[in-house]
């Protein structure tokens, strides 16, 4: 029994299952139903397996958990991508493809390709970098070219960054491995922040130091350890200069607890009677004999 047409032929051979079907896939070159089934079942079990292991290894109560959920993100991805590599080049072996012919085929094609597509590849090597090293993970908040923003997905060729305007902005893998990047999150969950404050000369300094130390003390955001202080920094030309100094988790919406912070410190320094001044400076103008009031005249 045979079916025969331009484009490949199916016969069947002296088993009667149906899996010893062959299929000319060339002239004189044949490749079993079982074969082609069993590729494709590896492929599937690949993706069940991929999905199964996301799920579980994101999973708080998971049995590696006091490994950091971000660590165990990159590992994952290391897996999934090695994974489908590896599933792929098992089904062609399967399906009686010659892989060794295959990858020297590829190795021509890569040079050939890498020629005119440099910056890809180039993106591509620092993605592998990126996963291996863990130098950037999911969910770190980084500082590129002066934008901060949150790592959403870090694919082979780009990485997803969402900033604080929640906007998506796709940045090369290269970047991050050739240019200066801040990393908030490589060490600690917790970076440390500074507002400045000044305050008229003449100010009780320390009723200022318990306003700004009250202040940072009841925000919930600001962390309790380390203790947060606050440092005498300048005589400057019209004020008293201060520094608050903080450590902080919320890195990404860190301008919200700036913001909540300055406005309860302006709350307590308005309550002790303390002010922030503004600029002031005296104008002399040559040839004026006499002073001139500016004042405007009130109304009859």
């Amino acid at each position: 029994m045979s079916w025969d047409s331009n484009l490949f032929k199916i016969q069947k051979v002296k088993e009667r299952s149906a899996l010893n079907w062959e299929l000319e896939i060339l002239d004189g070159q044949f490749i079993h139903v079982g074969q082609i089934l069993f590729g494709l079942g590896i492929l599937l079990a690949t993706w069940l397996s991929i999905a199964i292991l996301r799920r579980a290894i994101t999973n708080p109560n998971f049995i590696i958990d006091k490994i950091g959920k971000k660590r165990r993100i990159t590992i994952f991805l290391i897996v999934k991508y090695l994974g489908w590599f590896a599933s792929i080049f098992i089904s062609l072996h399967v399906m009686g493809a010659d892989i060794t012919g295959l990858m020297l085929g590829s190795t021509a094609l890569l040079v050939g390709l890498g020629l005119g597509l440099q910056n890809i590849f180039k993106d591509l090597v620092s993605g592998l970098f990126l996963l291996f090293e863990g130098s950037l993970k999911i969910g770190d908040i980084i500082e590129a070219d002066g934008v901060v923003g949150k790592v959403e997905e870090i694919n082979l060729r780009s990485s997803e960054v969402l900033t604080r305007d929640d906007v998506t902005i796709i940045i090369p893998n290269s970047k991050f491995v050739a240019e200066k990047v801040v990393n908030w999150s490589i060490d600690n969950e917790s970076v440390r922040f500074t507002v400045n404050l000044s305050v008229a000369y003449g100010s009780d300094v320390e009723q200022v130091f318990a306003c700004l130390e009250e202040s940072m003390s009841e925000h919930e955001l600001i962390a309790k350890k380390p203790i947060p202080f606050v440092r005498f920094t300048e005589f400057g030309e019209s004020a008293l200069e201060f520094e608050m100094m903080f450590w902080s988790s919320s890195t990404f919406r860190i301008e919200n607890v700036k913001s909540d912070l300055r406005r309860s410190v302006y709350k307590k320094l308005t309550k002790y009677n303390l002010h922030i001044p503004f600029p002031q400076r005296d104008i002399h103008i040559k040839g004026v004999d006499h002073v001139v009031d500016f004042k405007p005249k009130e109304k009859n």
